[in-house]
């Protein structure tokens, strides 16, 4: 995936790995192209995460987000290797303030000069990652989510062409890696986890372990949900 990029700038190697083999797709991406056709941004569903807590905990988790959240938006790259597609991620650098080290999709808040989601997403994506915009190709939008950090963030998810070369920011990005969407959609890999929602109300959440890393929180939320959409379309 980075041929021409064996080092980032700063020093830090960039993960070199191609996605790994895995068992063909066969029609996945038609039936993601199917359920993801003309979606809009914008849509917010019932958060699953405290779906199954009492009505007192529930409401003390409602409490810590922000009644006016700012809008962000994120890509969810899907790297359209032949009969074997992979979702890209990144892993943030430790340096940052907000979330240092963690897995997840390039992205950031929405500008009024982008004029919406998907500028936004292509535009945090290229900053990030440097993959370039007309290298991807949008297949529709994910559900909005919520994160207590302050943002309501619309997931756009776009289909990448394979061998692009990607220059990651290392003030922002540690490393980029992929993983095959058929170990993403697979509920076996799927690992539960308890953890404190804000220091307050301790919920039970699906990590997805891959190698020496962990999709978590957020981003595992967005892989989720990306999952139910494809069962349901």
């Amino acid at each position: 995936m980075y041929p021409n990029d064996p080092q980032l700038p700063d020093g830090v190697p960039a993960d070199p790995a191609v996605c790994p083999p895995a068992v063909s797709g066969g029609d996945i991406l038609a039936r993601l192209r199917a359920a993801l056709a003309g979606t809009e941004p914008g849509r917010l569903l019932p958060d699953p995460r405290i779906g199954a807590l009492s009505p007192e905990d529930r409401e003390r988790v409602l409490r810590l987000f922000p009644p006016q959240p700012s809008p962000a938006a994120v890509l969810v790259p899907i790297v359209d290797h032949p009969g074997a597609p992979c979702v890209l991620f990144t892993e943030r650098a430790p340096m940052l303030k907000h979330h240092a080290g963690q897995i997840s999709f390039p992205g950031g808040r929405i500008e009024p000069a982008d004029g919406g989601p998907v500028a936004a997403a292509l535009r945090e994506t290229e900053e990030e990652i440097g993959l370039a915009r007309t290298a991807v190709e949008v297949l529709g939008f994910l559900p909005d989510h919520l994160v207590i950090s302050g943002y309501r963030v619309t997931p756009v998810v776009g289909l990448v062409r394979p061998g692009e070369v990607l220059r990651p920011d290392p003030r922002e990005v540690a490393s980029v890696f992929e993983v095959p969407l058929s170990f993403l959609l697979d509920p076996a890999n799927l690992v539960p986890n308890r953890r404190l929602i804000g220091g307050v109300v301790e919920v039970t959440l699906q990590d997805i372990p891959w190698q020496d890393r962990r999709i978590w929180g957020a981003t595992a939320a967005m892989v989720l949900m990306l999952a139910e959409v494809l069962r349901d379309g």
